[in-house]
C-alpha cells in the first residue's frame, strides 16, 4: 500500500500515525489522568515528572493532549464512515433509479445545502452542549451531501457506459456491476473526500469547543484546551501553543493524505 503513495501522502501518514500511537502510548502508560488537579503545581515548564508541562489546574499536559486526540480521531474516522457509506450509498441508488428517487433525494439535499453547515452543527450541538453522539451526528448529517453529490455524478456516466450495459444484458446482478464498474470509479473521489471530511470534523469540533458548546470540562478536547489557556497566552506560552500544534498537525496530515487524488475530486464536480 505505502508503495501507491506520493511523497506528500506518506507524510501525511506518517504525521497521523506518529500522533494516534503517541495517543494510545501515553494513554496506557502515563501515571496521570486528565482530571488530576494539583494546584501548586500549575503552569510548569517540561519537567521529568509532566514531560509537556502542566495546565492552570495543574494537570498533566500530556496525558490530556494524548486523550485528546484520541477524541479527535475517534469522530473524524466516525463521521468519516457514516457519511461515506450513507452518501456513497444514495448516490448510486439515485443515479441508477432515476426519476422520482432523485428527486426526491435532490430535495432533500438542496434543503441541507441551503443551511451553511457549521451553523447546522452548532445548532444542533447547542440542544445538548458536550453530548459527543450529538455532535457525531450533526457533522455526518452535513458532510453526507458531498458524497452524494460526487458519487451520483460519476455514477450516470457509469451507468450509461458500453461496459456497464454489457454485464447487465449478460446477466450480472447489480452487486457486480456496482463492484466492476462504479466502485472503481468512485473511490479515488471517496477516499480524497474521506481525507478532508476527517479533517473538517476535528476543525468543527475544535471550533465548537472554541464557543463552549462542544465537549465540556473536565475532559480533554482540543479547542477547548485552546480556550482554557488562552488567558495565560503571557505567563505559559508553550502551554497554549501545544493544542494550537496539534489541531494544525492533524489538519495537516489529513491534508497531505488527500492531496494526490484531488485532481480526481475536481474533475468530478
Amino acid at each position: 500500500m505505502m508503495k501507491q503513495l506520493n511523497l506528500n501522502q506518506k507524510l501525511g501518514l506518517t504525521i497521523l500515525l506518529g500522533l494516534l500511537a503517541f495517543s494510545l502510548l501515553v494513554a496506557c502508560l502515563s501515571p496521570h489522568s486528565i482530571d488530576e488537579q494539583n494546584l501548586a503545581q500549575r503552569l510548569l515548564l517540561p519537567s521529568a515528572n509532566n514531560w509537556l508541562g502542566t495546565d492552570h489546574f495543574g494537570r498533566d499536559m500530556m496525558t490530556r493532549l494524548a486523550s485528546a486526540i484520541g477524541l479527535s480521531f475517534s469522530l473524524g474516522v466516525l463521521c468519516v464512515v457514516s457519511a461515506s457509506v450513507l452518501g456513497v450509498t444514495l448516490g448510486v441508488c439515485s443515479a441508477w433509479a432515476g426519476g422520482r428517487v432523485e428527486q426526491a433525494l435532490d430535495v432533500v439535499v438542496n434543503i441541507l445545502l441551503a443551511l451553511p453547515g457549521l451553523v447546522l452543527v452548532l445548532l444542533l450541538s447547542a440542544l445538548a452542549p458536550g453530548s459527543f453522539l450529538v455532535m457525531y451526528l450533526a457533522i455526518s448529517l452535513v458532510q453526507w451531501v458531498e458524497y452524494y453529490r460526487v458519487t451520483r455524478a460519476i455514477t450516470r456516466t457509469i451507468v450509461d457506459s458500453p461496459e456497464r450495459q454489457v454485464s447487465a444484458m449478460m446477466g450480472f446482478g447489480k452487486w457486480y456491476q456496482f463492484k466492476r464498474h462504479i466502485w472503481p470509479a468512485v473511490a479515488p473521489s471517496v477516499f480524497t473526500m474521506a481525507a478532508f471530511g476527517a479533517a473538517n470534523a476535528i476543525l468543527m469540533m475544535a471550533s465548537l469547543g472554541f464557543i463552549a458548546v462542544g465537549i465540556q470540562p473536565p475532559l480533554a478536547e482540543l479547542g477547548l484546551m485552546s480556550v482554557e489557556l488562552f488567558p495565560f497566552y503571557i505567563e505559559a506560552p508553550w502551554v497554549l501553543a501545544q493544542p494550537l500544534l496539534v489541531v494544525a498537525l492533524l489538519v495537516l496530515g489529513f491534508h497531505l493524505l488527500a492531496g494526490a487524488s484531488r485532481e480526481s475530486l475536481n474533475s468530478a464536480d
